[in-house]
């Protein structure tokens, strides 16, 4: 493993902000047009670079995601996001690539966001942190890369979010990026995302103790609003299918109904109400509320083809980057329709792209699950181009 720049000052909140932080001066000019600086990135780094600097691999993360895709998470102690894909013998291997992940812009494990310090202030920016978008996420890690001394990239990845992210890396950096793997994402949010997007957002700021964002003093968290905004979020990642079979409409087991039963009441009697009453509550113990806000309003925002005259193939005509687009045909948050749109763009620009759709009964959360074929996709992929 690489080692790491001397960290900075710990992130205000003291919930997040554990292991490698870098500060780096900028400025960051931001599609909104602010300047930000400093900027700081949390990241992790697994192998080593070899002696040309040719085996850098950047792995971008999704919304609730961070930068410990294959390591412990120092807040729940869980293995990292994608252990399954990246690893010792795995697709993305530290025995042949230098892996680089880092916390995007505008989260809240250890980069730059709302809960970050002000320097003018010193106090937590809250909402009066710039807006940012999916290209400002990309230009803090390509500021990371400089810092690491990585001109260019052999393989950029990321699935849903991080695929916007893998998508927009070489339109903004053409000559950086040899190729990218583009998993369950799109290349603009839809009017439905943009709209669970809102409730999300919504059922945070109705939470009184979001107080305009400004609850970092006490740590009074809005912590009801937030889960709300996950499980409203984590019904888009299931498909109907993979509910039914994990839950049905069976009952809760209680102590004195093993079987479970009715309560006429208001309670979770359904096991799938348990269940996102789970992912709501443990989701506030790794996440900040603002981020969510930040992070949501990014994605929405999203639209590759906006800033090529509504040209999507334009977006592509000066990279030379290879591409595989890879879907999951009970994903409904991001279609398959969806990716055939960025391969059709892809042909159109003249870029080599491959494109596979793969069956999973997992809906939008296929490629953080156990994917043997996705597996096999992305080694094949990598593999060829390092001969």
């Amino acid at each position: 493993m690489a080692p790491a720049p001397a960290p900075t000052a710990p992130h205000s909140d003291s919930r997040f902000g554990l292991g490698r932080q870098v500060r780096l001066d900028g400025p960051l000019r931001l599609d909104s047009g602010v300047a930000l600086a400093p900027v700081d990135i949390a990241y992790e780094t697994y192998g080593s670079l070899n002696a040309d600097r040719s085996n850098a691999v950047l792995i971008c993360h999704a919304l609730t995601g961070d930068q410990y895709l294959a390591s412990p998470h120092p807040l729940t102690g869980k293995p990292g996001w994608w252990w399954r894909m990246v690893g010792e013998g795995k697709p993305v291997d530290p025995a042949r690539h230098f892996i680089v992940c880092a916390n995007v812009l505008g989260s809240c494990m250890g980069s730059s966001g709302p809960a970050s310090v002000d320097p003018v202030r010193d106090e937590p920016f809250a909402m009066r942190f710039p807006v940012i978008t999916i290209g400002d996420m990309v230009r803090a890690q390509a500021m990371l890369l400089n810092h690491l001394g990585i001109e260019r990239l052999s393989a950029v990845i990321g699935g849903s979010m991080g695929g916007m992210q893998a998508l927009t890396w070489p339109t903004l950096y053409p000559d950086r990026v040899e190729s990218a793997i583009v998993i369950a994402s799109t290349a603009r949010h839809s009017a439905q995302n943009i709209a669970f997007h809102e409730v999300g957002r919504q059922a945070i700021m109705a939470d009184p103790r979001w107080r305009g964002g400004n609850y970092y003093g006490d740590n009074d968290v809005p912590s009801a609003g937030l889960a709300v905004a996950r499980m409203a979020a984590h019904i888009t990642y299931l498909s109907e299918a993979g509910l039914t079979e994990k839950f049905g409409r069976r009952l809760q087991a209680r102590p004195d109904s093993p079987g479970g039963q009715k309560t006429f009441g208001f309670d979770a009697d359904f096991q799938v109400e348990s269940y996102l009453r789970h992912q709501g509550l443990s989701f506030v113990e790794r996440f900040d509320a603002n981020s969510y806000l930040y992070i949501t309003r990014a994605m929405d925002y999203y639209d590759l083809a906006e800033d090529h005259e509504g040209s999507l193939a334009r977006a592509f005509a000066r990279t030379k980057a290879r591409f595989c687009v890879v879907s999951f045909d009970t994903d409904w948050l991001y279609p398959t329709a969806e990716s055939r749109v960025i391969v059709h763009a892809l042909n159109a620009s003249g870029a080599q792209a491959s494109f596979v759709e793969l069956s999973s009964p997992f809906g939008h959360d296929a490629f953080l699950l156990e994917a043997p074929e996705l597996n096999r996709v992305v080694d094949g992929f990598l593999r060829a181009g390092e001969r």
